[in-house]
C-alpha cells in the first residue's frame, strides 16, 4: 500500500503541475487557453486512473497472500495455538527490496515439535501489504528454533511485522 501512497502523492503533483500550466493561459499559439485546460482534466483523469490500478493491483497481491498464508495453515494436523511461544525480531529490507525479520519458536513442550508461523507484514498506516508463513521444524523439547520470514514481493516505506497464526504440531 506504500506504493499506493507514493502514487497518490505523484499523481497530486502531475494534477498540480497540469492545472498550474493550464491555468496560465499558454498555448504554443495553435490552442487556446480552453484546450490546455481540456488537456489537464484529461491528464488529471489518467492519474487518477492509474492510483486506483496501483491500489487494486496491491490489494489484490495482499488477499493473495493471504489466502496462501491460509492454505498452508490449513494443512497442519493436530496443531495448537502457540502464538504466545513466537517472537519476532527486527524487520529488515535485503538489498534485492524483499523484506525479512527472524522469527524465534520456543517449544514449552517435552517433545520435539514443529511450528507454522503466520507473520503479517504492515505498512506505516497498518495495511496489511503481505503475509506469509514459516516454517521451523524439529525444535526439541524445551528448546528454540529460528527461521526468518521473507515477503513474496518487493515492499517499500516503513514496514513492521507481526504474527498472526502459530501452531505447534
Amino acid at each position: 500500500m506504500t506504493a499506493v501512497a507514493w502514487m497518490r502523492g505523484a499523481a497530486g503533483v502531475v494534477v498540480l503541475s497540469v492545472v498550474a500550466w493550464g491555468a496560465t493561459g499558454c498555448s504554443d499559439g495553435e490552442g487556446s487557453p480552453s484546450g490546455a485546460v481540456s488537456s489537464a482534466a484529461s491528464a488529471v483523469k489518467s492519474a487518477g486512473e492509474a492510483v486506483s490500478s496501483a491500489a487494486a493491483e496491491a490489494s489484490k497481491a495482499a488477499e493473495s497472500a493471504a489466502a496462501v498464508a491460509k492454505d498452508k495453515l490449513s494443512g497442519v494436523k493436530d496443531g495448537i495455538d502457540a502464538k504466545g511461544e513466537v517472537t519476532l525480531g527486527t524487520v529488515t529490507t535485503a538489498g534485492d527490496g524483499y523484506t525479512t525479520v527472524p522469527v524465534t519458536a520456543q517449544n514449552t513442550d517435552d517433545a520435539t515439535k514443529s511450528f507454522a508461523v503466520q507473520v503479517e507484514f504492515k505498512d506505516e498506516s497498518g495495511n496489511l501489504v503481505d503475509t506469509v508463513v514459516v516454517t521451523i521444524t524439529n525444535v526439541a523439547g524445551k528448546g528454540t528454533g529460528q527461521g526468518t520470514a521473507r515477503s513474496t514481493h518487493e515492499l517499500s516505506g516503513t514496514i513492521s511485522a507481526q504474527t498472526g497464526t502459530a501452531l505447534r504440531y
